[in-house]
């Protein structure tokens, strides 16, 4: 997952260099229509969403492409959240059925063992516990405290990415905003009259556009990312005190040397 988003991210941020490194605006480099004819005529063949986007220029086609990437990234991380961010995925029942049957039996290696053929963010905090046994409780305490921290930060680093998408879309609409007003101005200086008036509303309009999409893609995925952050926030909760119950067995365990 991290090497896809990060592809996705590389590729979306290229894209805008890219773009904001081109000498041109796109319709810059173009002579502007002469005559209010030609000018009434683009104005009004650039009405459409296709058409607006071919026109916004170099930069423009770019920056659209970026957050098309950043909103197909933001889809996916939502739903490998809604998938994977499952109390019963990271705290499977069977595993504590397992281990609980275990440590009522006093048998720290079979609890063991059953971490151990089903990996995953409980097994990992309870195989450090038990295997540091032969330690003492205290360092079986801070053994399952280090492994908790670590489990809850990797499940926490998928949903910070929401948190990415949700603050980057709406920086690269705003830059496709820049570059729309930019070149808004650039041909009501080369226009005039009620034509030049009609180029600055339609170069206006293709601007907000990308505000406007930016804005549609941040509010989901900030809202998703503090859904998720909350559900993780609970799972890892109610996952520290399952454990803390697990191991309590062990605070009577004497360890006993070999002669």
């Amino acid at each position: 997952m991290k090497k896809l988003l990060s592809v996705l991210m590389i590729l979306c941020m290229s894209l805008v260099w890219v773009g904001t490194a081109s000498p041109a605006l796109g319709q810059g480099d173009e002579a502007a229509p002469e005559g209010t004819e030609l000018a009434e005529e683009v104005a009004v063949q650039g009405t459409g969403f296709i058409e607006m986007v071919g026109e916004s220029g170099f930069m423009g086609i770019f920056l659209w492409l970026a957050l098309l990437g950043v909103s197909i990234a933001g889809l996916w991380l939502c739903i490998d959240s809604f998938v994977k961010i499952q109390h019963n995925k990271i705290v499977p029942d069977g595993l504590v059925s397992k281990v609980r049957e275990a440590m009522e039996q006093g048998d720290v290696m079979k609890a063991l063992d059953h971490c151990e053929s089903e990996p995953g963010p409980l097994s990992s905090i309870l195989s450090a516990g038990f295997s540091n046994v032969e330690e003492g409780f205290e360092v079986i305490q801070d053994s399952i405290a280090v492994a908790a921290d670590l489990e809850s930060e990797k499940l926490m680093q998928k949903v910070a990415y929401l948190n990415l998408v949700g603050n980057m879309s709406p920086m690269l609409g705003l830059l496709g905003t820049v570059q729309g007003m930019i070149l808004a101005f650039k041909n009501l200086a080369l226009g005039s009259g009620a034509a030049g008036s009609s180029l600055l509303a339609l170069n206006i309009s293709q601007a907000l556009y990308t505000t406007a999409a930016g804005l549609c893609i941040a509010v989901p995925a900030v809202g998703f990312y503090y859904f998720f952050r909350n559900r993780a926030t609970n799972i890892i909760l109610n996952m520290e005190g399952l454990t803390l119950d697990l191991i309590k067995a062990l605070r009577n365990v004497e360890i006993v040397e070999e002669a």
